[in-house]
């Protein structure tokens, strides 16, 4: 009997180490599934923030007759596009006066679907570069744009419509990263002068 209670307490003890040890696995395993997400997440934003900083302007983009900020002034970026943009100072490169769309894509590279892009002009859509009407929120598009990766011949849908006039600029980001040169697109809305 004395041996039988020594072998269940071992057989006990086996179990309950066990079992600590597959807890450890597991809590190992978290770690490093949360440590990769972070990185995953990381890269990402890496990969959105890539961008043509080229000032290449589409064909047909006009300038803008009697924009609210001209080249040369300083303005403050009241939106978020992209991490580090708002309330950044920002150099306004050219005005044009154009329709603003925002769109959700998706990137012909096979990365995640960008919702919510803020801007692509009339001048970047396939169906709308040859024509001064507005297309509806809720079109499907083809993009002509190259601002991010895999944006170029992207299906889009459109969901937000502005007939406005667009700046390109260069801005200091607020997260202390690279000045960023000809940024595409900030509509009038969205900037406040510097002053």
């Amino acid at each position: 009997m004395e041996r039988k209670l020594s072998l269940l307490a071992l057989l006990t003890s086996v179990t309950v180490l066990s079992a600590c040890s597959t807890e450890q696995t597991s809590q190992d395993s978290t770690t490093v599934s949360e440590s990769s997400m972070v990185e995953t997440e990381s890269s990402m934003a890496s990969h959105d923030m890539v961008h043509d900083d080229s000032g290449e302007l589409p064909a047909g983009l006009e300038e803008a007759a009697a924009p609210t900020y001209e080249v040369g002034d300083k303005v403050i970026l009241l939106n978020d596009h992209m991490p580090g943009m708002e309330g950044a100072t920002a150099t306004i490169v050219g005005s044009f006066d154009t329709i603003a769309y925002e769109v959700t894509y998706e990137p012909t590279d096979g990365s995640e679907k960008v919702e919510n892009h803020r801007w692509v002009v009339q001048e970047e859509i396939t169906e709308a570069k040859d024509s001064d009407e507005a297309l509806e929120a809720g079109s499907e598009v083809q993009l002509e744009a190259h601002h991010m990766e895999g944006m170029e011949g992207a299906t889009a849908t459109i969901d937000a419509v502005e007939e406005t006039t667009v700046y390109m600029l260069d801005y200091e980001p607020t997260d202390g990263s690279e000045t960023v040169k000809n940024h595409k697109w900030f509509i009038e809305s969205e900037l406040e002068s510097q002053n």
